[in-house]
C-alpha cells in the first residue's frame, strides 16, 4: 500500500489526471496513499469515526467526479483533496448543528499540524480542539469567494497580490473579500465564545 511519504505531489498528481480520465487503477492508487490522512484530517474535524468515514466516502466519490477541474497550478494535490473533505465535514457539521465553541487562534496550526505530521494516525486525531470545529463553523458561514480568498491567504501562505493572481481579480477586490471576510469570523467566533 503506498503512503504519503511515498506518494510526492507530482505522483498525486499524474493519478489524479488519470481519474479524470476514468482510470479506475489510477485512482485506487490515490485512494491508497491519501485516504490515512484525509480520513484523520475528517476525524480532527468531526470526532466521531463513522462520521469521518462519511466525510471520506463522500470526497471520494466527489474526487473522482471533479478530478477533470483539478488545476494544478492553484493547489497542490493534498491541499486541493483537504479542502473536499474539510467541506464534507462541514455539510455533515452544518447537518447536525453540532458545532462548538472553539479558539480561532488554535486553528490554523492544530489542523496544519494534522496535514503536515506524517507520523499522526486518525487515533491521535480525535484529539482536535473544540477551537478548530468553531472556526471551521464560522468559516462554512462565509460566502465561497471569501472562503476562497481567506483560505488561499492564510492556508496557502499566499499576498494579496497572488492571490488576486490567482483568481484573476484585482488586488483591491480581493483584499475586501479578505477583509470583510475576517470581519465576519470575528463576529461570528465572538458571538460562540459567549455562555
Amino acid at each position: 500500500m503506498s503512503t504519503l511519504r511515498s506518494a510526492d505531489p507530482q505522483q498525486l498528481r499524474s493519478w489524479l489526471f488519470a481519474s479524470a480520465s476514468r482510470d479506475a487503477l489510477a485512482f485506487r492508487s490515490l485512494y491508497d496513499a491519501t485516504a490515512p490522512k484525509l480520513f484523520g484530517f475528517a476525524l480532527r474535524i468531526l470526532r466521531k469515526r463513522e462520521l469521518a468515514e462519511e466525510a471520506l466516502q463522500d470526497s471520494f466519490v466527489t474526487i473522482w467526479h471533479a478530478a477533470g477541474s483539478y488545476q494544478s497550478h492553484l493547489s497542490a494535490p493534498m491541499t486541493w483533496m483537504s479542502t473536499i473533505v474539510r467541506n464534507k465535514a462541514l455539510d455533515i457539521l452544518r447537518r447536525l448543528d453540532d458545532a462548538v465553541e472553539i479558539d480561532a487562534n488554535l486553528f490554523d496550526s492544530e489542523v496544519m499540524q494534522a496535514m503536515q505530521d506524517q507520523e499522526e494516525t486518525p487515533d491521535n486525531t480525535l484529539e482536535l480542539s473544540d477551537a478548530a470545529r468553531s472556526l471551521a463553523h464560522c468559516l462554512s458561514t462565509l460566502e465561497a469567494r471569501q472562503r476562497q480568498a481567506i483560505g488561499m491567504a492564510f492556508f496557502h501562505d499566499l499576498s494579496h497580490s497572488e492571490v488576486a493572481q490567482q483568481l484573476t481579480l484585482p488586488v483591491g477586490t480581493v483584499k475586501t473579500w479578505i477583509r470583510r471576510g475576517l470581519e465576519k469570523l470575528k463576529i461570528c467566533l465572538a458571538r460562540r465564545e459567549r455562555p
